[in-house]
């Protein structure tokens, strides 16, 4: 198993896995800081947030960016990772978000998480571009190889079909020794992409009515990477799970998030990732039961 100080997922094990929480950047400030706080003083090993202009799951609702999120989550706390869940090209340039990442890496000493996907289209088709999935896809394979080179090196040089750098300089770089990149991945070619290239993956499983049936793609997408972990020769990675993907929200109830991220670990996953419960909507759930999991399933063992 990859250690939590090689790839900056810091945390205690409990029943052989991680536990992380996304915290949706929908709130002001105000509102939102006691929930970091709190998920640091429930004992998660990391906390998330998304990084869209817009998503799709609550279109018309307020919506703050990531990287102002976290640069402020990283003020009031002091030890629990913190990353995006997950960014993606759709309105960045590798350069541009390489400066963001070694910032980040600063402001937090080093806790920074940097989840990486394909992203959907919202983004992409509100700032006026229509691609297609193979075209995000295509440049995602882009992206995530230039972003690597520009945490390991100075005066970068690229010209590729979507992004172009000249003497590109990183300064205060290179810290890709410390920053781990964890790709987001359920089709072939990126799933490979993470075995070759990530520090981790990231899965938000996929199909299946029942939860059964998605814990049955899940190991699907499980065997894949395995193998294409295998063929090019690397060692264990980090695996994070997004257990709210399934048809059940993880917190209905402290039995069920145990029972979720048991079978996660049996599959050989290191991290689960669940939501902070919201009143309404997406998510919706009892910050009771959150407290209760923390007591009972984070803190256990």
């Amino acid at each position: 198993m990859t250690t939590a100080a090689s790839t900056g997922i810091r945390g205690r094990d409990v029943i052989g896995i991680r536990h992380g929480i996304t915290i949706l950047p929908e709130l002001p400030w105000r509102e939102s800081a006691p929930m970091w706080r709190a998920a640091e003083d429930m004992g998660f090993d990391h906390a998330w947030t998304y990084d869209h202009l817009v998503w799709g799951g609550l279109p018309d609702a307020s919506w703050f960016a990531a990287v102002p999120t976290l640069a402020a989550a990283a003020g009031v706390t002091s030890a629990i990772g913190l990353g995006t869940f997950v960014s993606s090209p759709n309105y960045r340039h590798p350069y541009t978000f390489a400066r963001d990442v070694l910032t980040l890496d600063d402001v937090s000493g080093g806790r920074f998480l940097c989840g990486l996907g394909t992203g959907g289209d919202l983004d992409a088709r509100i700032l006026g571009e229509e691609r297609t999935l193979k075209q995000r896809v295509d440049r995602f394979h882009e992206f995530v190889p230039l972003l690597d080179r520009l945490l390991r090196e100075d005066r970068v040089d690229h010209e590729g079909a979507w992004y172009s750098a000249r003497g590109a300089r990183t300064l205060p770089g290179p810290v890709r020794h410390r920053v781990p990149l964890l790709v987001a991945a359920n089709g072939p070619r990126s799933i490979r992409l993470a075995a070759t290239l990530g520090d981790g993956w990231i899965t938000y499983g996929g199909r299946g009515d029942t939860l059964d049936e998605w814990f049955a793609h899940v190991g699907e997408l499980v065997r894949r990477f395995d193998d294409a972990v295998d063929a090019v020769g690397r060692g264990p990675l980090d695996r994070l799970l997004s257990l709210d993907s399934s048809p059940r929200f993880s917190l209905e109830s402290v039995e069920l998030y145990a029972e979720m991220a048991g079978r996660a670990a049996e599959l050989g996953f290191t991290d689960v990732v669940t939501h902070w419960p919201r009143a309404d909507g997406p998510y919706t759930g009892d910050v009771a039961v959150l407290d209760a999991v923390a007591a009972q399933v984070v803190h256990a063992g």
